[in-house]
């Protein structure tokens, strides 16, 4: 059940894998990429493969297709044809427009600097405080356009974190989803994407845990299904910081696929045999598939990637 570190069974599971082309891609997200792919293949399902490019100035030429290049080599397989959000702003905005139709969505004239002094989020985010919640100041037009957030505890069972509970309203606020630059934010591409794919369940690293309720809640206005969620921990250095581009997180390609693929394999708690990569990838991907559980993954948010930091 879950909760118990299972996720919720389908008839026919749908996972995906979604990396943005910020760089090349690190072993965080080499694990991100295996415990997702690994979830779905082992129930029988599809594993989609998503380029989330839809934050366009964080957007590096090049980056997209040499993560396509580095899955290829460490031995992933995909179902369709990989989707790219840049070529999705239409579906994003027939959402917009439907949460703005029925009354969801308010215009914000707020800066930056004016939300410097709110409280944060645990996400680490500013919460808003509702400044234009009832109208924008006079004088004032708006910048961004947020979603009105109504108050009430959001909950779902995580396959690996437990229950996970929270009060959007009251820890995060009104969030945007409509950037001051015209870009669509990040929450709601990934509830209409998932939508439109078909996407039973979401498998990836917890350090996106918090953006969860905020999803769901999309996801009810919309009347869209909730996926099943799984948030695998984070690899960190060994300073304890998250691997990333901005913690100079060394890129995959350089190392050996099979060898990636067993340290992946033993950090989300597989218990990969020992000699494993010495069979190769097609070695690698047989045993994982066969013997994946999804139950064996440490609870814990981040976890110790020091080879790789």
């Amino acid at each position: 059940m879950p909760g118990a570190g299972l996720i919720a069974p389908h008839a026919v599971p749908v996972g995906r894998f979604a990396p943005s082309p910020s760089g090349p891609l690190h072993f965080g997200s080499i694990v991100a990429a295996v415990g997702s792919c690994l979830s779905a293949r082992h129930g029988g399902g599809r594993w989609l493969l998503r380029i989330e490019d839809v934050d366009a100035p964080r957007t590096v030429a090049g980056a997209a297709d040499g993560i396509l290049r580095t899955l290829e080599r460490l031995g992933f397989e995909w179902d369709g044809p990989v989707l790219r959000q840049s070529g999705r702003t239409a579906a994003y905005r027939d959402a917009f427009e439907r949460l703005r139709a029925g009354g969801s969505i308010f215009g914000c004239a707020c800066t930056r600097r004016e939300m410097a002094d709110s409280a944060l989020a645990r996400d680490g985010t500013r919460r808003y405080p509702g400044t234009c919640r009832d109208g924008l100041p006079p004088g004032r037009v708006a910048r961004a356009w947020r979603l009105r957030v109504a108050p009430g505890v959001v909950g779902f069972d995580d396959g690996v974190q437990g229950r996970v509970e929270e009060d959007v309203a009251a820890d995060v606020g009104d969030f945007v989803l409509l950037r001051a630059d015209g870009l669509f934010a990040y929450q709601l591409a990934v509830v209409v994407d998932d939508a439109a794919a078909g996407v039973t369940e979401v498998v990836r690293g917890a350090d996106l845990l918090d953006s969860t309720a905020r999803q769901i809640v999309l996801q009810r206005l919309l009347g869209y299904p909730t996926p099943a969620y799984a948030h695998l921990p984070v690899a960190s250095n060994a300073a304890g910081e998250k691997l990333s581009k901005q913690t100079l997180a060394r890129a995959v390609d350089g190392a050996e696929p099979a060898r990636v693929l067993v340290d992946a394999l033993d950090f989300l708690g597989q218990g990969p045999p020992a000699g494993l990569a010495d069979g190769g990838t097609t070695a690698v991907w047989t045993w994982a598939r066969a013997n994946w559980s999804m139950a064996r993954v440490p609870r814990r948010r981040a976890v110790p990637a020091p080879r790789y930091g």
